[in-house]
């Protein structure tokens, strides 16, 4: 296997390549996961046909397509991270890519896992590499159209980033959702969660009028212990909206709790995935510093929709301008509710 590589800034380099759309479909499943992916490339500069270079770790690769053209062996290299098109179109092109994936095995919980009978992604800052071939940097952005397939009996929640445009059933008992982002994104941004899951449901008119649906699906024994996580995130939503001018972009929020997420909280663009931990709170059990730690917390992951998710990073050296900016906003909010407004 290859070793692990030093990145250094000076280091960086654009892109050769940039991608305009992204169109995934997950077929989940209990022994393997089909993901086929097909993505609209092109040129940083028009003319010019470099080698495509994708990464990709822990991924069996089935097929690749170019324009509808089956590539040969030879046509690409594959090794243990990455993905090489020797010879790529000089414009635009469609490229489809077909990978078998194991979740149930993915014990890094990095890109599509199963933990505790759901499927769960944590993608930042490099997971999606696990998921599928890609160019896995934050400077590529995209706008992403997914559709997953699975058992409805196991999984009747499907999720994923944007508004949910279609859904419907199979008769062989599977089902299916298509979620639509509008807005490009880096792909450390995208979710998926399949599962077992209950929703607490609200709603919050934005500055401009629009209402959006709120929901907060948690394992239904814990639903009871969500109220105040849905009051933080609609404080948040108000304080961007009363501070800063900043209004929701989309129609739908959702926040996802497990008990076993291993990032703590995830600012996935309209699907933010959290610990239950930080979520989840009851005044029989709850302490002060536990209402505050949540209510900073969603403030937190909601506020990088702004601050990180639609403006976004070049690169990993430049974590820190996201993160101390949503730090600096989500202290400020906390500051003026604890201390001013009294508010919880």
């Amino acid at each position: 296997m290859e070793a692990p590589r030093e990145i250094f800034l000076k280091d960086y380099k654009m892109p050769d390549y940039y991608f305009d759309t992204v169109h995934l479909k997950f077929s989940l499943g209990e022994e393997k996961t089909i993901v086929t992916s097909k993505i609209t490339v092109f040129p940083r500069t028009e003319g010019s046909s470099p080698p495509l270079v994708l990464d990709g770790q822990d991924l069996s690769l089935l097929s690749i397509q170019i324009n509808g053209k089956t590539l040969k062996e030879e046509d690409y290299h594959l090794d243990a991270r990455h993905l090489t098109i020797q010879s790529s179109p000089s414009g635009k092109y469609d490229l489809e890519i077909i990978t078998e994936i194991q979740p149930q095995k993915n014990t890094s919980l990095e890109g599509l896992y199963k933990s505790s009978g759901n499927f769960c992604t944590q993608c930042e800052a490099q997971g999606f590499r696990k998921i599928t071939f890609f160019q896995d940097r934050p400077d590529i952005m995209a706008k992403y159209t997914v559709r997953i397939e699975a058992d409805k009996s196991l999984y009747p929640v499907l999720l994923s980033n944007g508004n949910l445009v279609e859904q419907g059933d199979f008769q062989d008992g599977k089902h299916y959702a298509v979620w639509k982002d509008p807005f490009k994104k880096p792909s450390y941004l995208f979710a998926l969660v399949a599962g077992q899951l209950q929703s607490r449901d609200d709603t919050f008119v934005t500055l401009s009028g629009r209402k959006v649906s709120l929901r907060i699906w948690t394992p239904a024994d814990d639903l009871p212990k969500t109220a105040h996580a849905m009051y933080s995130l609609k404080a948040a939503m108000k304080w961007d909206e009363d501070v800063f001018g900043l209004e929701y972009d989309l129609d739908l929020f959702n926040i996802v709790a497990v008990p076993d997420f291993n990032m703590g909280a995830m600012e996935n663009k309209s699907l933010n995935i959290f610990n239950s931990k930080l979520v989840l709170a009851s005044p029989e059990t709850a302490t002060d510093a536990d209402y505050a730690a949540i209510l900073g917390v969603i403030g937190h992951e909601y506020f990088h929709n702004w601050t990180g998710n639609r403006v976004t990073c070049r690169d990993w050296f430049q974590l820190s301008l996201k993160e101390g900016l949503t730090v600096f906003r989500d202290q400020a909010q906390l500051l003026y509710l604890s201390h001013y407004n009294n508010s919880f």
